[in-house]
C-alpha cells in the first residue's frame, strides 16, 4: 500500500512546524495557524493526461518492478488525474494524483496567491520517478519578477553549471524510488537563528506566487536493469501531493485570518484552507497588520519580536475624545525623547496636538465638560471688526477704533468700519460713524461767522445777490440709472467761499471739506479749490446755484483739456445733509460699479 508512507511524511511535516510558545495575543507576540497554502487554491499546469482524448499509460507499482497499465480520461471522474488531486487529503484511499500528458518534456506547476503569504517548507511527493532536473521559483510582486529558490539536478555542474550545494542540490534527483520519492525545500534552516517577523525574514519567507518547473523526466533504471526485456513505462510526470507549508503574513500581531477581498476559493471551500487577511490585534490594522489603528499612532508601528516575544503594541493618542484618528510625526517623536509622536486629527472645532484648544473663531464653553463634542462654541464677534475672540470665555477682541460686545460698531470719535478697524474723525468733536462727516452740533462752533468776513462784497456775485435772475434746473440724485450713465469724475463736500466774474467765464472758490469720490486726474484733497461753472449766463449768475457761506454736495466732471474741476447743468449740486454722503457712496461703489 502507498498510503502509510505518504501519511508518515505528512504527519512528520506537521509535527516539525514551529508554533508560538503559547496561544493568545494579550501583551505578547502571536501568529495564526499554519497550513498547506496550496489547499483550496487552483494549481495551474501546462498539461493533464486524457484532456483531449483517453490515454493509455503504464507505470511500476510502488515498491516493486511490476508494470501496471491503465487508461487516463479527464472526462471520466474515476479515471481523471487533475491538478486538484495534488492538494486534496493525503489520507484518501485509494490515493489520488495529478498526471501530465505523455511525452511532455517540460512541465510547469504554478500557484498564484491573492495576497502575500510567508512559507517555511515545500514538499512534492511524486508518483512517477522524480525529474532529473527541476527548479523552484518564487515571486514577491505578483508575478512581475521571479527568482530561483533552489535548483535540483542529478548533476548540478552539467545541467546548471553550478556546484552541488551552491543554490543547487543533487539530493532529490535520483530515479529511485520509482514512486513516492519526495523533493523538499526548506525556506529557513535552522528556524531559530532569525526573528521570523524581521525585514530579513520577510525577504526569505515572503511569497505571492510560486512555480515548480519540471525540466527533465527520467525512467526507473533499477527496474529496467532487472527486467531488460520487459515493456518500458510511458514517459510522464505524476505527483501525489504538493504541500506548501506557511501562513498569512501578520507580523506577529494576529492569531486568526479570514478570506481576503478577492480570494479565489475552491468549490466546495476547504475547511483547512489558509486565508490571507489578518484579524489584527495589538491595535494594528491592514490586511497584514502592517500599520497602527487610526487612533493608535502615538508610537511608530513595529512588527512583533519573535525572539523576545515582545508584542510592540501600537499606543493610543491622547485626543480628549475630539478625534477619530491621529498620525505619527517623527519630529514630534524625536523632540519628546522617543516617548510620544502622535498628532490628533481634531474634530468638534478643536485644535492642538491633543485637541486641547478651540480653533480660531471658537471658545471653550465653561459649563460643558472638556471632552464634550459641543464644548467649543462659535464666537459671535463681527468678523470685520474683530481679530478673534478669547478662547476661554468668548469675549471679542476688537480692532483699533472698534467697540461693542460684538465689535460691530465704531468707538466715539471714529468712523468707517472696515477690515482695518475704524478711522479717527477729522473733527473737533464726533462724526458720522458711516461717512466721517462732522456732526452738526460740533460743526456750529467750527463754522464761525469770522470766516464769512473773509468774503468781500464784490465777490458775493451769484443768485444770492440776484435771486430773481437765476432759475436753474437741478439734477436729481435718486435716479441711479441716470446717475451712473453720466459718468461723473468726482464727488465732494464743499463750503462756498465766493464767486468771481472773469468776463469770459466765472470762478467759484470753495473749501473742499471731504472727498467722497475721485475718478479723475485732479488728485482732489481737503483744502481750498476753484470750481469752473460751464453755464455762465448773461443773466449774471452761475448755474447750478452756489450760495457763498453754504455747504453743498457737488458731483461734476473734469475739464480734461485744461485739467480742472467743472460744474454744469448736468452736475449735481445739493445743499449738504449727512445722508447724502451715504447715498453717493452707495451709488458709486455699489450700483455703478456693478455696471462696469
Amino acid at each position: 500500500m502507498e498510503l502509510p508512507g505518504r501519511c508518515m511524511i505528512f504527519l512528520a511535516l506537521v509535527m516539525s512546524i514551529p508554533r508560538p510558545a503559547c496561544s493568545g495575543c494579550e501583551n505578547r507576540v502571536c501568529n495564526p495557524r499554519m497550513g498547506n497554502l496550496a489547499v483550496g487554491r487552483p494549481v495551474q499546469t501546462v498539461s493533464q493526461c486524457g484532456s483531449t482524448s483517453p490515454e493509455r499509460y503504464c507505470s511500476y507499482k510502488a515498491g516493486s518492478c511490476v508494470l501496471h497499465c491503465e487508461v487516463c480520461d479527464a472526462s471520466v471522474t474515476h479515471r481523471a488525474h487533475p491538478p486538484s488531486s495534488m492538494t486534496d487529503s493525503p489520507f484518501k484511499h485509494p490515493p489520488t494524483w495529478w498526471q501530465s500528458a505523455q511525452e511532455v518534456a517540460v512541465e510547469t506547476l504554478q500557484l498564484d496567491f491573492e495576497v502575500e503569504f510567508y512559507f517555511t517548507h515545500l514538499i512534492i511527493i511524486f508518483r512517477s520517478p522524480r525529474p532529473a532536473a527541476m527548479a523552484i521559483e518564487r515571486s514577491q510582486d505578483f508575478g512581475h519578477t521571479w527568482s530561483a529558490l533552489m535548483l535540483y539536478a542529478h548533476n548540478c555542474s552539467e545541467v546548471f553549471n553550478l556546484e552541488d550545494g551552491h543554490r543547487c542540490t543533487q539530493k532529490y534527483s535520483t530515479a529511485w524510488p520509482c514512486s513516492n520519492g519526495e523533493v523538499i525545500y526548506r525556506a529557513l534552516s535552522p528556524w531559530d537563528k532569525l526573528d521570523p517577523y524581521s525585514i530579513d525574514a520577510r525577504a526569505h519567507l515572503g511569497i505571492t506566487n510560486i512555480r515548480m518547473r519540471l525540466l527533465q523526466p527520467q525512467s526507473c533504471q533499477t527496474c529496467q536493469r532487472k527486467l531488460p526485456d520487459a515493456k518500458v513505462p510511458t514517459a510522464h510526470y505524476a505527483i501525489y501531493d504538493l504541500i506548501l507549508k506557511g501562513g498569512c503574513l501578520c507580523h506577529g500581531h494576529a492569531d486568526q485570518c479570514v478570506p481576503a477581498g478577492d480570494q479565489q476559493i475552491s468549490h466546495p471551500p476547504s475547511k483547512h484552507m489558509v486565508h490571507g487577511k489578518c484579524v489584527c490585534r495589538h491595535h494594528t490594522a491592514g490586511d497584514h497588520c502592517e500599520r497602527c489603528e487610526r487612533l493608535y499612532n502615538d508610537r511608530p508601528w513595529q512588527p512583533a519580536n519573535g525572539v523576545s516575544g515582545e508584542a510592540h503594541q501600537c499606543a493610543k493618542c491622547k485626543c480628549n475624545d475630539h478625534a477619530e484618528s491621529c498620525h505619527f510625526d517623527e519630529s514630534v517623536w524625536l523632540r519628546s525623547g522617543q516617548r510620544s509622536g502622535g498628532v490628533c486629527d481634531c474634530l468638534h472645532n478643536t485644535s492642538g496636538r491633543h485637541c486641547q484648544h478651540c480653533r480660531s473663531g471658537f471658545y471653550r464653553a465653561p459649563e460643558r465638560p472638556f471632552t464634550a463634542p459641543d464644548s467649543c462654541r462659535p464666537c459671535m464677534c463681527n468678523h470685520v471688526g474683530s481679530t478673534n475672540c478669547n478662547h476661554d470665555n468668548g469675549d471679542c477682541v476688537c480692532k483699533p477704533g472698534v467697540a461693542g460686545p460684538l465689535c460691530d460698531q465704531c468707538m466715539l470719535g471714529y468712523w468707517g468700519l472696515d477690515e482695518y478697524g475704524c478711522k479717527p474723525c477729522q473733527c473737533a468733536g464726533d462724526c458720522d460713524p458711516y461717512t466721517g462727516d462732522c456732526m452738526i452740533g460740533s460743526e456750529s462752533d467750527h463754522n464761525s461767522t469770522a470766516e464769512n468776513h473773509l468774503f468781500r462784497t464784490e465777490e458775493l456775485f451769484s443768485a444770492l445777490s440776484h435771486p430773481d435772475k437765476c432759475v436753474c434746473k437741478q439734477q436729481a440724485l435718486g435716479n441711479s440709472k441716470a446717475f451712473c450713465n453720466v459718468k461723473y469724475a468726482y464727488a465732494v463736500k464743499v463750503r462756498v467761499l465766493g464767486a468771481h466774474d472773469k468776463g469770459s467765464h466765472a470762478e467759484v472758490d470753495v473749501k473742499v471739506l471731504k472727498v467722497l469720490w475721485d475718478n479723475s486726474r485732479l488728485r482732489l484733497s481737503r483744502g481750498n479749490r476753484t470750481l469752473y461753472p460751464e453755464s455762465w449766463t448773461l443773466r449774471g449768475c452761475t448755474c447750478p446755484v452756489l450760495f457763498p457761506g453754504m455747504e453743498y454736495l457737488v458731483v461734476g466732471h473734469e475739464d480734461v483739456r485744461k485739467g480742472r474741476p467743472m460744474v454744469n447743468m448736468k452736475s449735481i449740486v445739493k445743499p449738504w445733509r449727512p445722508s447724502l454722503s451715504r447715498k453717493v457712496h452707495q451709488l458709486l461703489k455699489t450700483k455703478c460699479s456693478s455696471k462696469t
